[in-house]
């Protein structure tokens, strides 16, 4: 340990002259682990809510898409499902088929969101746990059937046991429309309802009902076209390498995302408030820096005969001054490394025990506790940022410590 070292952990550590001081001293500290464990659990908790909303997504999200960079559909889906399917780490791939419509049942009706599938695609994700009534059945031997969302079901009044039929209508995407008989302009179709799910996700829970494969197709007039192409994977399969498979096989004609970038705008949301977050919380820790700064600027003032003492036993005003620089980093440091662990025991505590509850009724709420998830790159850039204001700190004492020193060089 070199000596301007020593001396600082000395002074850090020994009895102030004036008790002034060494409450400063304390207040400095407490100030920097407060900053520093409010960033941790904060950053934390933005992860749990990101990890929730990014789990409830991927129940229901294929694994990987394909889609057309340019137009609406994949032409000759089967040909391209062929393609991808015999791609190692490929369990299976299926086309869907997605667009608006205007579904009626009784005299209530609404814009929807109709997703064709095929009639065991419950297979392809976690569908059958998220089904709060009735069951997923798209086919027997009678019937059609429709999944909706929450939404449809209670806008338009229809529950899995109603008798009636849920009539589905899609603007013809060919032909000339007759003024004499618009709804010749409209393709129609009906079917039952069978089941409702409920992500708690507005983006599907609102508008979406699945419905057959081959009466999507027919309704929006589609033959052997498909808007998007959904991958499951097999167990253990690298998803980077099987989507960088996919691209090399399709080619650039075609866009291939895994769940996070089909979720882009979420991720991108609840991102942009986890760094917005950061940055007010650094700015605090920037603000309680300045305690650190008045403690060094007291303890200068306080050691004015120690450090005459130095220089007449031979120290210069570098290395006097680097004593004042490394209690400073030492200030920063201490209240940095005291504050990520307390910071980490509060995430763990909340993690088992849930202290923090939501405000609601837990009845209605996906969880009754703020979740948290603590990641290593929070706590990288934590202490960063700490070194920086540790850096900026030092150079603040470094130049009030030079200042000091040539004004008692002149006297």
């Amino acid at each position: 340990m070199s000596l301007p070292l020593k001396i600082a952990w000395r002074y850090l550590m020994s009895k102030k002259g004036h008790q002034a001081v060494n409450i400063i001293s304390i207040v400095a500290v407490c100030g920097v682990v407060v900053a520093t464990a409010a960033l941790i659990c904060v950053l934390s908790v933005f992860n749990g809510f990101r990890g929730l909303i990014m789990g409830k997504l991927a129940m229901l999200d294929p694994q990987v898409a394909i889609t057309a960079t340019m137009g609406k559909t994949v032409n000759d889906a089967d040909s391209v499902i062929d393609a991808v399917s015999a791609i190692p780490g490929v369990e299976r791939a299926v086309p869907v088929i997605e667009d608006q419509a205007l579904a009626i049942y009784a005299q209530f009706q609404m814009p929807v969101r109709l997703k064709g599938v095929p009639d065991d695609y419950n297979k392809m994700n976690d569908m059958d746990s998220v089904i709060i009534d009735g069951e997923w059945k798209l086919r027997d031997q009678v019937s059609l059937y429709a999944v909706a969302g929450a939404g449809p079901a209670i806008r338009l009044c229809v529950r899995p046991e109603f008798l009636g039929m849920v009539r589905l209508y899609a603007p013809q995407r060919q032909g000339r429309v007759n003024i004499a008989n618009p709804m010749g302009a409209f393709r129609q179709d009906s079917l039952f309802l069978s089941g409702i799910f409920q992500l708690q996700q507005n983006s599907y829970d609102a508008d979406l009902i699945y419905v057959p494969l081959d009466m999507a197709r027919n309704l929006f007039d589609y033959e052997t076209q498909a808007t998007q192409i959904e991958v499951k994977l097999a167990p253990g399969a690298s998803e980077s390498q099987v989507m960088n498979a996919i691209g090399k096989v399709l080619g650039k004609s075609y866009q291939v995302k895994n769940r996070l970038m089909q979720q882009q705008e979420a991720y991108r949301l609840v991102n942009i408030e986890k760094w917005m977050a950061f940055l007010l919380l650094a700015f605090i820790l920037v603000i309680a820096t300045f305690n650190v700064i008045s403690t060094l600027s007291l303890l200068i003032i306080e050691k004015d005969e120690s450090i005459a003492t130095l220089r007449a036993l031979g120290a210069d005003d570098r290395q006097i001054s680097r004593i004042f620089v490394l209690q400073g980093w030492l200030i920063t440091l201490a209240g940095a490394v005291t504050g990520i662990v307390i910071g980490l025991i509060l995430c763990l505590c909340q993690q088992q025990f849930g202290w923090l509850r939501l405000s609601g009724d837990p009845a209605n709420m996906i969880i009754s506790a703020y979740p948290v998830e603590v990641e290593g790159m929070d706590v990288i850039i934590t202490l960063a940022l700490v070194a920086a204001v540790g850096l900026l700190t030092s150079m603040v004492t470094a130049l009030i410590m030079r200042r000091r020193l040539n004004s008692n060089s002149r006297l």
